[in-house]
């Protein structure tokens, strides 16, 4: 029987997605949503977002919402592939970011992630494949 007290490793505040401002505002195991506010350290030298911003954002949020639903039974959700379309420029403003679970397997979850602009344009989609695999025992 799965351990019901599995959790993060590192401390939320402490990692990555902290780092660079990630605020989740919605986890389901169908959907997910999140906001990063830009800021200077998000740029590009040509001062646009970075695209590895966009891509961590997908990644995040594809890895946590298949978390969500696997890590009961036991598995843990990891990223497999990111693929991402970079569409238009953030400069400035509010990263806004929605996945959708487009298929659930045993072993693979694919996600879209739709990333857009404070004028509710589209910026980045970005297909995600998260890996779910058993979690190492102990």
């Amino acid at each position: 029987m799965p351990d019901s007290k599995i959790g993060p490793v590192v401390p939320l505040d402490r990692t990555f997605d902290a780092l660079y401002g990630l605020e989740m505002l919605e986890l389901t195991a169908e959907i997910a949503r999140a906001q990063v506010v830009v800021k200077e350290h998000h740029m590009q030298p040509m001062g646009l977002v970075h695209g590895g911003v966009f891509a961590s954002i997908a990644e995040s949020l594809s890895s946590a919402a298949t978390a969500v639903a696997v890590m009961p039974d036991g598995n843990s959700a990891q990223g497999l592939s990111n693929q991402t379309s970079f569409l238009r420029p953030i400069l400035s403003g509010t990263i806004h970011a929605t996945a959708r679970r487009r298929h659930k397997g045993r072993t693979t979850w694919v996600w879209e992630v739709e990333i857009s602009d404070d004028q509710d344009r589209l910026c980045a989609l970005v297909r995600m494949t998260i890996a779910v695999r058993p979690l190492p025992a102990g």
